[in-house]
């Protein structure tokens, strides 16, 4: 049986600014993401690697194409039902961690799933079960501002993931890590791609890091210059 893809663009091309002053930050760009899979984004600085990260996970709009999530067309949908919808199916995580500093990091992990009108029992049981799965539960009540920057990004990874969604997407995830955190946080989502199944799209300008993914998407002026097994 043939697998549908989870996230699909088609011809799209993301242009900021207007006139002579107009950046083409996308360009006539294609993709299907697949379950299960594990990519890294890779490119120069200004490829459009955040760009396309952007669009996939609908915080971005296409200037021209469409986006699919899961064979449904959401490129002009409304801004109340993208945000319905970013919030069950796509989880993000960020080179700065957006943790809320007088938060503790139990409400932290909690807090999408808040706004999505989940109960808070449910949640906070189901937040401690990925903090265990992160190896951080004994900081639960901790504020974020007392952990270190490898602690905050296991939060991170723990929050993308309280409202079960089909796709995590990391923009430059261990940017601001040391390399024995950096190695920890990729084995962490490597581990949740293969244990929970869920779908892995990072972005990173580390050749070390960019070797995790299983395919590789490279960018150039954002234009897709390769797609296939990462070599």
């Amino acid at each position: 049986m043939k697998k549908e893809p989870i996230i699909e663009l088609s011809h799209v091309t993301k242009i900021y600014g207007e006139y002579e002053k107009s950046v083409i930050a996308l360009n006539d760009v294609s993709l299907k993401i697949f379950p299960k899979e594990f990519i890294a984004v890779t490119g120069p600085s200004g490829s459009g690697k955040s760009t396309l990260l952007h669009c996939m996970g609908l915080l971005d709009r296409p200037t021209e194409g469409k986006i699919f999530i899961e064979g449904r067309d959401v490129s002009r949908i409304s801004g109340k039902d993208i945000a319905v919808l970013r919030g069950k199916k796509i989880g993000f995580v960020f080179q700065s961690h957006n943790l809320i500093p007088r938060l503790t990091v139990i409400e932290n992990v909690i807090l999408p799933g808040l706004i999505a009108g989940r109960k808070r029992v449910e949640l906070e049981k189901k937040a401690i079960e990925l903090l265990r799965e992160v190896g951080i539960e004994h900081r639960a009540k901790h504020r974020g501002a007392h952990l270190s920057g490898g602690e905050q990004q296991r939060v991170a990874i723990a929050r993308a993931l309280i409202n079960d969604p089909i796709i995590v997407l990391a923009d430059e995830p261990t940017g601001a890590l040391d390399t024995e955190s950096s190695k920890e946080i990729m084995d962490l989502l490597e581990e949740m791609n293969k244990n929970r199944g869920v779908t892995v799209v990072f972005v990173s300008h580390d050749p070390e890091i960019a070797r995790y993914g299983r395919r590789r998407i490279e960018l150039v002026d954002g234009s897709v210059t390769y797609d296939g097994v990462n070599r």
